[in-house]
């Protein structure tokens, strides 16, 4: 019997480990650095996405002024996290990692034995706040090229010096200082939060100071993040228009944001910096608010957006538009549906700039797939999540989730709830239509160690019919097992897919799961989450 349709979804659960890239560069022409990082900024909503009902024509222009990354991606569905990775070039999982492993090594140094008791204590209790100061971040990495650098706005990790930037405006907190907007605000950065809300002032005193070296700024205006808090001539731009509350004050601190790219923007131009400087847009995590969703009165949602937004498992709380434009370097007007992920963006600036990407960096570089002289590096993204959504807390609950995203399906795997879900994103981009196969009827599983094998017992009543192929000496093989009779020829499966198999009009539930057993402590992680999702998937 032939296939007569195959529909699938390919998601290979396979951390990218790329070797550094070391690219020429003229130090002469290094071009100054502005990422510009929007907080809790939904992915449609801007004009130059299609959102014609807000109003953003700088950010229009800008992302006219280069190339457009449509499918861009962050690994986490909350802030700071995603910026972690921005800023480090890793993964979340792979931070967290980090973070155990310079706490381990720094508690068995003679400067924490002198310690007192209590003073050890609060050293651990807040290690995680400053624990980057021990990472290759980027503007450390840039100061290799002499660049100075400067933090604004939102800001998660104590002083900017941790960071590595040589300037900044966030200078640490005391949760018992209760100045500013209030102490949260204090945590997120001080008074770097006023950067885009109050005044961009800083950050033109600090180009006047570093106008003859290159320079880096981290800009990340709270916007159009929580409080609702817009001018009233923002405000006054969606009132009167059917929109919601909600939308209404959402859309007005989006046009808030678009005016304080716009001023820094112009800043550049009148000062004759523009030509030099490469700006580049990302997003933190994604939001959801449509015209009429009304969310303002609902403390949950008023903070978070809709159920598919910040700290959900939809599509739209990863997503992000990312915009590379670079006068006389990028060619302008392009778009691209490539998939692209944040760390990425870290990788590509170290490319341009001629560093070498660090080896622990999980991005990879860009540069020739802005400059065309080849397609997107990835035919997928994974990220994870250790928060969701909680009808209690707006900082939601913690939760183990895993996602994946290629060309034309997100699925979303919570380990903690015990749910999945899968869409098709080019269908339905809202993620409307959960498209999960249940109970597959075939599954083919790759390097399968005897130890593995043992624990597969189970399946021998689901499915009588089994074949190996491709063995490995005796240290792993792949393994087809079938509810129905295999052939001799039957060819093995490629990495991990989950597809539904139509063969004489029966349609058949295909489960393909490619381990990676047993070679270090990261696969052997990935081989176990990959056996909960057969677990997940079998109706016992």
């Amino acid at each position: 019997m032939k296939p007569e349709q195959i529909t699938a979804l390919v998601f290979c659960l396979i951390f990218f480990n790329c070797s550094g890239i070391k690219n020429k560069s003229n130090d002469e022409d290094l071009p100054n650095i502005v990422l510009i990082i929007g907080d809790d900024h939904g992915y449609p909503y801007f004009g130059f996405m299609g959102a014609n009902y807000v109003s953003t024509p700088n950010m229009d222009s800008l992302a006219n002024s280069g190339i457009l990354f449509t499918n861009g991606y962050v690994p986490d569905n909350h802030c700071r996290p995603a910026l972690q990775s921005l800023i480090t070039g890793t993964l979340p999982i792979d931070y967290a990692h980090k973070v155990k492993k310079i706490k381990l090594n720094e508690m068995k140094k003679k400067s924490f034995a002198a310690m007192s008791k209590k003073d050890q204590e609060s050293w651990q209790d807040n290690f995680k706040y400053h624990s980057m100061k021990y990472m290759q971040t980027l503007p450390g990495l840039l100061s290799e090229k002499g660049y100075a650098s400067f933090q604004t706005g939102k800001w998660w990790e104590y002083h900017y010096e941790y960071g590595g930037f040589t300037d900044g405006m966030t200078s640490g907190w005391v949760r018992e200082q209760k100045y500013g907007r209030n102490w949260f605000q204090q945590f997120m950065g001080g008074v770097g939060t006023d950067i885009g809300r109050v005044t961009n002032q800083p950050i033109f005193d600090f180009i006047e100071k570093n106008r003859d070296n290159p320079f880096f700024i981290w800009y990340a205006p709270q916007l159009p993040h929580y409080p609702f808090d817009a001018p009233e001539k923002y405000i006054k731009l969606y009132e009167g228009r059917g929109y919601s509350k909600s939308a209404v004050l959402y859309y007005a601190n989006c046009t808030w944001f678009d005016d304080a790219v716009g001023e820094l923007i112009k800043y550049f131009k009148t000062n004759s910096l523009y030509k030099n400087t490469l700006f580049i847009y990302v997003n933190d995590n994604g939001w959801e608010q449509e015209p009429h969703q009304e969310f303002f009165n609902d403390p949950m949602r008023s903070h978070n957006g809709g159920d598919k937004g910040k700290l959900s498992v939809y599509d739209q709380s990863f997503r992000t538009p990312i915009i590379f434009s670079w006068e006389g370097h990028i060619e302008k007007n392009l778009r691209r549906t490539d998939l692209i992920h944040s760390t990425d963006i870290p990788a590509t600036i170290l490319d341009y700039v001629g560093l070498m990407r660090p080896k622990d960096y999980d991005g990879v570089s860009y540069k020739d797939v802005i400059e065309g002289k080849k397609n997107g590096e990835r035919s997928l993204i994974i990220g994870n999540s250790n928060r969701i959504r909680d009808n209690k807390d707006p900082m939601g609950r913690d939760v183990e989730t895993y996602w994946i995203r290629n060309k034309e399906w997100f699925f979303n795997w919570n380990i903690t709830d015990k749910t999945k879900s899968l869409y098709n994103v080019n269908t339905d981009p809202f993620c409307n239509n959960d498209q999960t196969i249940e109970n597959p009827d075939i599954i083919q599983l790759q390097e399968v160690t005897p130890k593995i094998n043992e624990k597969l017992e189970f399946l021998e009543s689901i499915f009588p019919y089994s074949k190996e192929i491709n063995k490995f000496q005796d240290t792993s093989n792949n393994i087809i097992l079938s509810k129905y009779p295999i052939k001799k020829n039957a060819n093995k499966v490629h990495d991990s897919v989950l597809t539904k198999i139509l063969i004489d009009e029966t349609e058949l539930n295909f489960l393909g799961i490619h381990l990676y057993s047993g070679l270090n402590q990261k696969r052997f992680n990935l081989a176990k989450q990959q056996m909960l999702i057969i677990n997940n998937l079998i109706q016992y």
